[in-house]
């Protein structure tokens, strides 16, 4: 979930809970204060009644009962009760069974009552001054207050559920425009890799935070440009200024060794500065190679590649350094289509990657059957190379890929530990993966995988992740 739809939720969350406190508060103070006129209109009927009864014989009385004809609408099954006490000191009352207990309770200890129960209302009112004591009770239905409790009810809750989707399409649209500069800056920066340092981020105005990390991605990327052609500049220039001398130590090497009078102890001498001069080349060549892979591969020739091509290219380089090889390669797995085995980048980069892996499989395997199998889909193409060599021990797997680092069981056989982190920058600088699965004495199954061409290929992103297991 990106930012822009956490704060969308966050911003319709807090604002349909406050309108849905709001609501209840409403809703409450309605029902709390909806039925005082009509309490008061029955209060009003208790002591007209209250008035009538114990006035019979007064003509105030008569004047009152024809006022109360006149002027006061009856209300919906409204009743009249009048409980006489059996005495003050014991207040035994025959009750009604329409009339609750409690009612009769609070009257007796309060002198005057409201009381509700589902839509009918009561209120009575405890008459002392004659005797015996007196409940005068008057009861009536509300369906009008009740319909209009309802009603509030009902548009609350409609509103409601219209202010949630109100809410969440504002908060959408509100943070879509909040959040527009952070959009642009991330399509501006997923523009920019290794092959186009040299871009920038434009249309960075204001003093906001977002201006701010701007400049940032700016500078940093000021500072990579930087990097990358002091690294750049080092990888040309040490390609030549280092093999030069390394050309001619090896040259008058041989020379040495082809003058008739060279005695047998300098004659072993010079042949050892042949064969460390030879060593140094290599381990020289594979470091530039190392160097240079990592570095960017905008100087290389980007391309579509058809790995089953390759991996004939590749075989036919493991044929010449290992004659007494025993690579077999498998395509019986290969997919229909034949441009699920299409791959983009470089072919001479791609071909020293498998290739590096092909040789020390042989070479760890004391030549031992080696097959490469090759599958693909819809997304990626998978390259296995499997072998019956020494394995890796599972200890030292993590570190399989750092430059220069050895397995301690391979003491037996010549190498110089840059050969297997060559392959890792390639296959990452082509957005691949490495997936190693080996048992020590049993043999390693190596997985590279490789995303298909894009017909409209973008810029190189991140580097897929590298997995070993045991």
């Amino acid at each position: 979930m990106n930012i822009q739809t956490k704060v969308t939720i966050l911003f319709a969350g807090l604002t349909i809970t406050v309108i849905l406190l709001l609501s209840g508060f409403i809703f409450l103070f309605a029902n709390h204060y909806a039925f005082e006129d009509f309490y008061q209109r029955l209060e009003t009927r208790v002591r007209i009644a209250q008035s009538i009864h114990f006035n019979r014989e007064h003509a105030n009385s008569q004047v009152i009962q024809q006022m109360r004809q006149q002027y006061l609408e009856k209300l919906p099954s409204e009743k009249e009760y009048f409980l006489e006490l059996s005495s003050p000191d014991h207040p035994d009352v025959a009750r009604p069974k329409e009339i609750p207990k409690a009612l009769i309770e609070e009257i007796l200890a309060n002198g005057i009552s409201r009381f509700r129960h589902d839509n009918k209302f009561f209120v009575g009112n405890l008459y002392q001054d004659d005797s015996p004591p007196t409940i005068i009770i008057v009861s009536a239905t509300d369906p009008y207050g009740l319909q209009e409790l309802e009603h509030l009810r009902n548009i609350l809750i409609i509103g409601f559920l219209a202010s949630i989707l109100v809410m969440f399409l504002a908060g959408k649209f509100f943070t879509y425009q909040i959040f527009k500069p952070v959009r642009d800056l991330i399509r501006n920066v997923q523009n920019i890799s290794a092959e186009n340092l040299h871009l920038r981020l434009q249309n960075i105005q204001g003093k906001d935070e977002i201006s701010m990390l701007g400049h940032t991605f700016n500078d940093m990327l000021t500072r990579l440009e930087t990097a990358f052609e002091t690294q750049n500049n080092f990888v040309s220039n040490a390609s030549h200024e280092l093999r030069t001398p390394l050309t001619i130590i090896k040259g008058e090497a041989e020379l040495a060794l082809s003058h008739p009078g060279l005695s047998e102890v300098h004659r072993q001498s010079v042949q050892v500065i042949l064969q460390e001069s030879d060593k140094l080349t290599h381990m020289l060549t594979g470091l530039l190679g190392l160097a240079q892979s990592g570095f960017d591969g905008k100087k290389q020739n980007w391309e579509i590649v058809r790995t089953d091509e390759l991996l004939w290219m590749v075989k036919e380089t493991v044929d010449q350094l290992y004659p007494e090889n025993n690579v077999r390669i498998d395509f019986s797995q290969l997919p229909e289509d034949e441009n699920m085995l299409k791959v983009n980048g470089n072919m001479t980069l791609l071909k020293l990657a498998i290739s590096n892996i092909v040789i020390n499989a042989c070479k760890y395997s004391s030549n031992q059957p080696v097959t490469i199998s090759l599958s693909g889909n819809s997304k990626q193409v998978m390259v296995q190379v499997k072998d019956k060599g020494i394995g890796i021990p599972e200890k030292e797997l993590p570190h399989v890929f750092e430059p220069f680092f050895r397995a301690s069981n391979t003491s037996k056989f010549e190498g110089y530990g840059v050969g297997l982190p060559l392959s890792m920058n390639i296959i990452r600088l082509h957005k691949g993966s490495i997936n190693i699965y080996t048992k020590e004495g049993q043999g390693t199954d190596m997985h590279i995988t490789l995303p298909i061409a894009d017909l409209h290929p973008h810029s190189r992103g991140k580097a897929s992740h590298t997995t070993v297991h045991s």
